[in-house]
């Protein structure tokens, strides 16, 4: 099989096969029933951000013609109509794998009810249930009424009334209800027989309390349907010189409440002449992805689904802590070695201990710290106000600009400000999205920089889910250039004199693509000489079509490639002219694979990195990113150990293949290898030698590494 004349995959459409790989472990019976309902939910979260953000893009792209080609989108109608196809035919996967799940929900007498199935006892329930906690936040808007359509949230879902009367030439009437989520549970567990459990999503409970909010007309029959409007997300930055990065964040999360429609998605039951009505109101075509569905939307919420009425929850294994780490202070063991923290196996606890110790630590004079996404009581900035509050001098690089973060970023702005903590907002069109720490210590007369680089976000809550390496280090060169890093954020405007400074970590943006193009291009070399070549890949996503070009030729040259990508893969992995055959696959699991780590061989002495960037072009050229090699043999033993396992894994591993079929991988007469599973068994079990340290950080002045 050659290389299609079209050299890429379009990016929309390998990542819509992504999410069809949450579907598939929706539809695993091998995976709990609580874990299941979870998948669909993040499928459907998934989707959402899909229209919000791509298809968006790609209607703007439209809207503005050829002065909007962007990288891959070459024929956005094309990829539009492709995207409405592929949507459709997972949603029919999705219903039919609901539908299997309410059966198996029934066989442990777990029932979701609608309004027209309860008892006496539930039907006065729900009647006092909507009196005391629901009827507040219920407005009821009669539409036919008003002369301006009224806008409808995005994220939010709707009751379609159509209202009418039996036997009565009253003409019928159609009214709009907000489903009041941002108030109320989603999920009310009802009074149950002996033996069951009986849930009502909250639509249904307004549902049957039709009558008596529009009790003042007279109708007597009601027909409700649930839909819901997604909108652009894009945050639109208008150029005025005069107005602050922050001032325009602020005017775009107003406006992006009020963004163009990209997406109609309604119960195909919903009455033809309401569903004409809203569309016509609304200013829809068929071009703005109207999709028809089952009678519940915004399956997001099932990720708060009340998982402790089901017998089979799927209980999460317990992170543990690092075997270094157990009876010493995080500080006194990262100023004599490196140490690897491998989420969500390890505990995230030595991050947080690690900013604690320094917080009180009276030789500490300054902490510096990357914050991208946050948990919502962030145990990071605690931490650092603690600092700011004992007389540390603390910097946080906040961006702003992190997509659905902005409003909470903002928010911690304020407050970080408020302490006394220096607050930088990053450079204009790039994001910084580098995740790196630096703490100053004064050792009578010596410097010493500690800290860490990691391939995740500085969030706790997320640490638990998502698959990250975070090193801690007191290693001089690296500590060196993460200074050179902040260096630059501070002082972007005299240009990246900082950045090229830098000896040991590749930073993006410039120096990342140039150096993995130059060692792609040496293991070319190595591979014609005769030479073993190999690299390895692993990341969210591989999109940047210069780096896909330089894989072809690898491949070509005979250089063997190994990818895990999670997302977005747009490389063709098969093809005859490849030397050897390129080994691409997915890993969807229990926890979200979200690290980034580079392998190449380099004749023998191997290379190998952690990063925060993707092989993407906003990573590479637009953002601010860290990468970071692994010094420490032993440490680069283990993340080989971990990338091996994965590689081996044929459980929860898809093939990657030129036509986005998701097969699993699968080894006969191969011991089953679940790779999550077994790192976890492989680190929890890893001894640590006692005399694993390296020598003591060598002697460093603010003169030899910057003074800020």
């Amino acid at each position: 099989m050659a290389i299609p004349k079209k050299r890429i995959i379009p990016r929309d459409i390998s990542w819509l096969s992504f999410n069809g790989r949450v579907l598939q472990e929706a539809a695993d019976p091998s995976v709990s029933l609580s874990s299941r309902i979870r998948f669909l939910g993040i499928f459907s979260n998934n989707l959402d951000e899909f229209f919000r953000v791509r298809v968006a893009t790609l209607k703007r792209m439209i809207q503005f013609g050829a002065k909007a080609k962007m990288h891959l989108e070459q024929n956005p109608e094309g990829i539009l109509e492709e995207i409405q196809m592929t949507v459709l035919n997972q949603q029919s996967e999705f219903n039919r794998i609901w539908d299997g799940i309410l059966r198996e929900m029934r066989e442990q007498k777990v029932f979701l009810v609608t309004e027209k199935d309860l008892n006496a006892e539930q039907r006065s329930f729900v009647e006092d249930y909507y009196d005391n906690e629901v009827s507040p936040n219920v407005i009821p808007l009669m539409i036919e009424s008003i002369p301006d359509f009224p806008f409808l949230r995005d994220k939010s879902i709707y009751l379609g009334v159509v209202m009418s009367k039996q036997e009565s030439a009253l003409k019928r009437k159609y009214a709009l209800i907000e489903v009041p989520k941002r108030f109320n549970d989603r999920f009310i567990l009802l009074p149950s027989p002996d033996g069951e459990q009986h849930i009502i999503l909250l639509e249904d409970i307004i549902r049957f309390n039709l009558p008596t909010i529009f009790s003042y007309f007279g109708y007597d029959n009601y027909q409700s349907n649930v839909f819901k409007v997604t909108r652009d997300a894009e945050i639109d930055m208008d150029a005025d010189v005069s107005t602050t990065l922050i001032q325009k964040i602020e005017k775009g999360l107003k406006n992006r409440r009020k963004g163009k429609p990209v997406r109609f998605v309604y119960d195909k039951e919903m009455d033809p002449g309401l569903l004409e009505y809203l569309i016509r109101r609304m200013n829809l075509t068929k071009r703005d992805n109207l999709i028809p569905g089952g009678r519940i939307h915004n399956f997001r919420h099932f990720m708060e689904f009340p998982f402790q009425v089901l017998k089979d929850q799927g209980a999460r294994r317990k992170p543990f802590d690092h075997p270094l780490l157990l009876e010493r202070r995080i500080t006194d063991v990262v100023l004599e070695r490196d140490i690897l923290l491998n989420f969500p196996y390890h505990s995230y606890s030595p991050v947080i201990d690690l900013l604690r110790e320094s917080a009180i630590d009276p030789d500490v004079t300054a902490i510096k710290i990357t914050c991208y996404r946050l948990a919502r009581n962030s145990k990071v900035i605690n931490a650092l106000i603690n600092a700011v509050r004992n007389g540390k001098q603390v910097t946080v690089m906040l961006e702003l600009r992190a997509r659905f973060d902005e409003e909470a970023n903002l928010e911690w702005k304020e407050r970080l400000e408020d302490e006394g903590v220096k607050v930088l907002i990053g450079i204009p069109n790039m994001k910084v999205h580098a995740k790196v720490c630096l703490i100053r210590k004064r050792l009578h007369d010596r410097v010493i920089h500690y800290g860490f680089v990691s391939t995740g976000n500085l969030n706790e809550s997320t640490s638990k889910v998502y698959a990250d390496h975070c090193l801690l280090t007191s290693n001089r060169a690296i500590m060196s250039d993460v200074n050179r890093l902040f260096n630059y954020i501070e002082h972007y405007k005299t240009g990246t004199h900082f950045l090229k400074a830098c000896s040991t970590l590749i930073p993006s943006p410039v120096f990342a693509r140039r150096e993995i193009l130059r060692m792609i291009d040496n293991e070319v070399k190595n591979a014609r000489k005769g030479k073993p070549a190999m690299l390895m890949g692993k990341m969210n996503s591989l999109s940047d079509e210069e780096i896909i070009e330089a894989l072809y030729h690898a491949a070509r040259e005979g250089v063997e490639i190994k990818l895990i990508i999670r997302g977005i893969f747009c490389m063709f992995s098969e093809s005859e002219r490849f030397q050897k055959p390129v080994t691409a696959i997915s890993i969807v699991d229990e926890y979200l694979e979200h690290a980034r780590v580079w392998i190449f061989h380099n004749g023998g002495k191997e290379k190998i990195f952690i990063s925060s960037a993707d092989w993407m072009t906003r990573n590479l050229d637009h953002r601010v990113e860290a990468t970071c090699p692994i010094l420490d043999e032993r440490l680069k033993q283990e993340l080989k150990d971990i990338i091996n396992i994965q590689l081996q894994d044929n459980i929860k591993a898809r093939v990657l293949d030129n036509n986005l079929i998701n097969e699993y991988v699968r080894a006969d007469h191969q011991p089953p290898i679940r790779s999550q599973v077994e790192i976890y068994n492989y680190l929890q079990n890893k001894k640590e030698p006692e005399d694993s340290h390296i020598d003591q950080p060598q002697k460093e002045t603010d003169s030899e590494t910057g003074s800020n």
